[in-house]
């Protein structure tokens, strides 16, 4: 998997050679308290310093809210950094920040490919242990650079002080938890031009490789052949041909069936309704969603979850040419369902139409779509919250219980019938847009839930969240997020039982 990460390792003390050294600062009863101190750590400090820890922690800037960071004197040549943890009852998603914003303040530091950076927290509980190893490892990503330079490599080692077994448990499935998100920022952080269908399908066959994990991957030949109409279309301006991979993972004594689909458009131009100058850049996050089901697909496997998981990515580039597909054709979907083209800036639906529908085959227990589907998705809920749609209130609180346990932000919006009666079209069975701007994203949904029939369905429309273009913020990067990776393997572990 990738290499944007460091390694990750555990401990019972903190280490003597660690290069650094972070702590927390929370505060109880409005006085600050410093975590992670251990007694030798203090006795070495006051037999240094004037002053004692806390007192000069306190005088150099740190402070208890959420996320501050302060760098102490070297203490034997080794940096002590202070990061605050919030109120003295710390929350995993507290915790997730606060290590991801110390690491990012260290990672890029000269020689920091090299550095063992110990986290003494007084992680006790597995679910802090696992925010702590999953903010570190995040909070370390660089993103992979196309050149000699090598300044995108993060910190050498990271390493958890931690007292119990569960915690040892639960920190090495934030390790393989973390390697994923990381493995789809990668992708999402590549060049279009280096990451386009056929060379997605098969990082995406390579990534899962020493897995038990089965893997298909259908080219333009195969997905004619198929019916796989909304894939052909969108891929067909494009000299890159579109594909369809497919990955299962069915160990013995799995109860559940998980299907995901994921829109995997390498660039999206906005094909004949091209977009405007200065919004297509970020375009290359268009297949954020196909990384996430992938990613995710790994790390269930490796995980060993006794769970039944089919996953689908729609890969396609959206160009014009002469051979792309126009606003008002007429296509059929892979499930025979004809649809009349409304914009070719809304591919994203069409391709996930066509592996809904391959999904259903299946027969799962649930689907979950994951895709940056709609602009009207940002305009509703900003650019750190993605939204949640679902065939039921039941199906809806699995994925909000999932994604508050990985500390991700969704939030659910409805589908409504008078949203539904706007896809009607009067020269085939089923529109691909509304008939004005409104409620878009709703709409979106409600045309991909045509495609999954009664099958139990939720829809991710992580159009705000995948892709960040302002500044990092606690384990968040600028450019690919990797989000709804965590998710995702959270949902699976609930649902395996």
């Amino acid at each position: 998997m990738t290499t944007s990460i460091p390694i990750l390792t555990t401990a019972s003390t903190p280490a003597p050679d660690a290069d650094v050294l972070v702590l927390g600062l929370t505060k109880a009863n409005d006085e600050p308290t410093l975590v992670g101190a251990c007694p030798d750590l203090t006795q070495a400090w006051d037999s240094a310093f004037p002053q004692d820890l806390l007192t000069t922690a306190i005088t150099l800037g740190a402070r208890s809210r959420l996320g501050t960071v302060a760098v102490l004197p070297p203490l034997r040549e080794q940096r002590v950094i202070v990061v605050g943890l919030g109120e003295v009852d710390v929350t995993p998603a507290a915790v997730r920040h606060a290590v991801g914003t110390a690491l990012r303040s260290i990672t890029g530091t000269d020689g920091a490919e090299a550095w063992k950076v110990t986290l003494s927290l007084e992680l006790g509980d597995p679910e802090l242990g696992q925010a702590a190893a999953e903010g570190a490892l995040l909070g370390a990503y660089r993103r992979p650079r196309v050149g000699k330079d090598d300044s995108s490599l993060p910190v050498g080692e990271v390493e958890l002080v931690i007292g119990q077994d569960a915690v040892k448990e639960a920190v090495t499935v934030a390790g393989t938890v973390a390697a994923a998100v990381a493995q789809a920022r990668d992708w999402v952080n590549t060049p279009p031009n280096l990451l386009f269908p056929k060379t997605f399908a098969e990082a995406g066959k390579e990534l899962v490789a020493d897995q038990k994990v089965a893997v298909e991957i259908l080219d333009e030949k195969a997905l004619a052949k198929g019916g796989y109409g909304g894939l052909l279309a969108v891929g067909g301006g494009s000299s890159r041909s579109p594909r369809l991979l497919r990955l299962a993972w069915a160990p013995k004594g799995a109860k559940f069936h998980l299907a995901l689909v994921g829109k995997g458009i390498t660039f999206d131009s906005g094909g004949l309704d091209i977009k405007p100058a200065g919004q297509m850049a970020a375009m290359t996050s268009d297949m954020s969603g196909a990384a996430a089901v992938i990613a995710a697909t790994r790390a269930i496997a490796e995980l060993g979850l006794p769970i039944k998981v089919t996953t689908y990515a729609a890969m396609a580039e959206n160009l014009p040419s002469g051979s792309a597909y126009r606003s008002s054709d007429v296509l059929t979907m892979f499930d025979g369902t004809t649809v009349e083209n409304g914009n070719t800036d809304a591919e994203g639906r069409l391709v996930m139409a066509d592996a809904l529908g391959r999904a259903t085959r299946d027969e799962p227990d649930l689907i979950v779509d994951v895709a940056t589907l709609t602009g009207a998705c940002m305009v509703a809920l900003g650019t750190r919250t993605a939204g949640l749609m679902a065939s039921d209130d039941t199906t809806a609180d699995q994925l909000l219980d999932a994604a508050e346990a990985a500390g991700e932000a969704f939030w659910h919006l409805p589908i409504t019938d008078d949203l539904r009666e706007g896809l009607t079209s009067e020269v085939a069975d089923l529109r691909s847009t509304g008939k004005n701007r409104w409620g878009g994203a709703l709409t979106a949904a409600a045309f991909l839930q045509h495609f999954v029939g009664e099958t139990p369905w939720a829809h991710l429309d992580i159009a705000g969240p995948a892709f960040n273009e302002d500044a990092p913020w606690g384990c968040t990067p600028k450019g690919g997020t990797g989000v709804a990776v965590r998710t995702l393997v959270a949902l699976a572990t609930n649902l395996a039982g």
